[in-house]
């Protein structure tokens, strides 16, 4: 009988601290996260815009119930988030969820929100069926609105939340100015960084000829791709703007490769002579690297025309980022004709690669006549760690601290206009958007781009550590099963042993 009612009292202990749990989860949000990026942990720049907020912000999440098993997640995490908002915004965060697939009124609703729905194929008893799914959300903070369409699994969600709240809350866009006036691409052309960039800031073409332009206004100028002859004035205007502790960022092409006509040659403008004399040198040479992209080759067998994919070392795959909040995050960016960057100035500014080249890489000056069929050997790639992005702060002219990003590819942040267009990848466009974040602005939000789930495929993982993982994922839940076993069978074993001693009740 005592021990029925000892059982029963333990029941009800273990019931009680259970409701006080949730309680006081409903209450004071907590989670631990063992991430190596620390996913799961909002960043000082998301709690200092939550606690500086002045407003109220309603978030409806539109998504759709019953979502498959890795869909769900997603939800989940999305919510959890929305959570932790709520509590950190002291209730200025508002949200709510929102199942469009109920009916078709609140789909529409969803539709007139922004929200795209995408297709996705389900098994359900036993049966391939198509269904349309919603996971997006709608930002607003009194009669302004931003929409997030989709939240992508693995994508950086916090970031997405972040940036929409911001751009909500902000009242004076800082300014950014793109370069026009030499042969560089329209701000239309890379219409990805140019969206990506306009949460933060105002971006806006400028020309360095117009008399009435006052340089004070950009917090930085950004130079991409020119291929026109820099006059001196212009160049001179560009030293005034740093003397005033202005900040440049600076992707130019010291070659070009012409795949139609197989040859490539120098391009000169001028900028690469300003840039020796502050000590920053983008070699006149092709950098090639056996990490690389590959170009289509049109091959013939019997009647048939195919294309075969061969790897081209003058389209360098940047994988060796330095440890830098404009780098951190990234994975891979592709980098089509890119050169070496050195640095020949004295020590009282600060040089740092961010961006080199894989351990196998090389250069050819040119001109350069491309070979597709060449059989590429080792020694091809005598050279290792060659810049292609490096930061340049300090003194740059005059007195005041400025600084310069530069890489030595233009094309890198570059999508076309029109029909040529193509989709950047993420980190393409990260890279250009964390530079101009990391030398304009001050919240930290840079850091959240990239922050999401990493890719980590395991072809580009050594062989020593994909055995020792192979190994742990099979003998890891053998050895927990193992020491499982024997911690019971030792407590069995006790157990026992105390029952034959005298005056065991």
């Amino acid at each position: 009988m005592k021990i029925q009612k000892s059982i029963t009292t333990q029941i009800l202990l273990i019931l009680a601290v259970l409701v006080v749990i949730n309680v006081l989860s409903d209450r004071f949000f907590f989670r631990l996260d063992f991430t190596s990026d620390q996913r799961y942990t909002l960043s000082k720049a998301t709690k200092n815009i939550l606690k500086g907020l002045e407003n109220p912000v309603t978030i409806t999440a539109y998504f759709t119930e019953d979502l498959p098993p890795d869909l769900a997640v997603t939800r989940r995490d999305f919510k959890d988030l929305l959570v932790e908002y709520a509590n950190v915004s002291a209730g200025k965060v508002l949200y709510e969820f929102v199942n469009p697939n109920k009916d078709t009124e609140t789909e529409q609703q969803a539709f007139q929100s922004g929200i795209q729905p995408v297709l996705v194929s389900t098994r359900e008893k036993d049966e391939a069926t198509q269904k349309k799914v919603f996971m997006g959300a709608l930002v607003q903070m009194g009669n302004e609105k931003e929409v997030i369409p989709f939240m992508q699994p693995g994508a950086a969600m916090e970031y997405a939340l972040s940036t929409s709240i911001k751009k909500l809350s902000v009242t004076d866009k800082p300014v950014i100015g793109v370069l026009q006036g030499q042969g560089e691409p329209s701000l239309n052309a890379m219409s990805q960084v140019v969206q990506s960039m306009s949460v933060l800031y105002n971006v806006e073409p400028v020309n360095l000829n117009d008399s009435t332009i006052d340089l004070k206004k950009y917090k930085t100028i950004a130079i991409v791709s020119p291929r026109d002859t820099f006059p001196d004035y212009d160049l001179h205007m560009l030293d005034q703007y740093l003397g005033m502790g202005g900040n440049l960022f600076i992707a130019m092409d010291r070659v070009e490769g012409d795949l139609s006509k197989a040859q490539g040659n120098s391009v000169g403008t001028g900028l690469e002579k300003w840039l020796s004399g502050k000590g920053l040198v983008v070699e006149n040479s092709f950098l090639v690297d056996a990490n690389c992209g590959t170009v289509g080759v049109q091959q013939r067998q019997g009647m048939f025309n195919f294309t075969t994919p061969v790897k081209f070392p003058y389209l360098p795959i940047i994988t060796n980022f330095a440890d830098h909040p404009i780098t951190k995050g990234l994975e891979q960016v592709i980098m089509p004709f890119a050169s070496s960057i050195v640095y020949t100035g004295d020590t009282t500014n600060t040089f740092t690669p961010i961006a080199m080249s894989s351990t196998k890489a090389g250069t050819q000056t040119t001109p350069v006549y491309f070979d597709i069929n060449k059989r590429w050997t080792d020694s091809d790639f005598p050279m290792s760690n060659l810049a292609v992005g490096a930061v340049l702060k300090g003194n740059l002219v005059g007195n005041a601290a400025s600084g310069i990003v530069l890489f030595s590819d233009g094309q890198f942040a570059i999508n076309g206009e029109g029909q040529r267009a193509q989709q950047l990848s993420q980190d393409n466009v990260s890279l250009m958007v964390n530079s101009i974040d990391w030398l304009s602005d001050d919240t930290g939000l840079i850091d959240l781009r990239t922050k999401g789930v990493t890719s980590r495929p395991l072809d580009q993982i050594e062989d020593a550590k994909k055995a020792m993982l192979k190994w742990v994922n099979f003998l890891l839940p053998i050895i927990l099963i193992l020491i499982y076993g024997i911690v019971r069978m030792q407590r069995r074993r006790n157990l026992r042993i105390k029952r034959m001693q005298e005056g065991y009740i």
